[in-house]
């Protein structure tokens, strides 16, 4: 069963990338929230993959911005349960991600800008 959900989750990635669209809607998506993402011990945003973007440094988003680093951030926010809109994972960074954004800073009390930089990055990979 395991296995089963293992590989469903990496579908759901999969397809997501393909397609570009948000894993939500995506037939699979309650088997992407449920199966290990990461290894035993890994909690916060680490035990949840959103590896969109390979570097280990992205580079900085703001509001205009496209593409999977945009992506990477918007599934992390959503990880930690700001709404970033309606179209959900798009790699569109606008008003919404722009707002969930600022309010995910205010929360980490970090500086209030809406740019997603080295600090905001390293939030939200780790927690405040």
């Amino acid at each position: 069963m395991r296995r089963l959900r293992r590989f469903a989750a990496s579908a759901a990635v999969v397809t997501t990338l393909m397609a570009g669209t948000s894993a939500l809607s995506i037939g699979t998506a309650s088997a992407a929230r449920s199966a290990p993402a990461a290894p035993a011990g890994e909690t916060g945003a680490a035990a949840y993959y959103c590896g969109y973007h390979g570097a280990v440094t992205p580079p900085t988003v703001r509001r205009g911005s496209t593409g999977n680093a945009v992506r990477e951030a918007q599934c992390l926010l959503r990880f930690w349960g700001f709404y970033i809109g309606p179209s959900g994972i798009d790699g569109d960074f606008g008003g919404y991600t722009d707002a969930a954004t600022r309010d995910f800073q205010r929360t980490c009390r970090i500086g209030v800008d809406g740019i997603i930089g080295p600090t905001t990055w390293n939030r939200l990979r780790n927690g405040c």
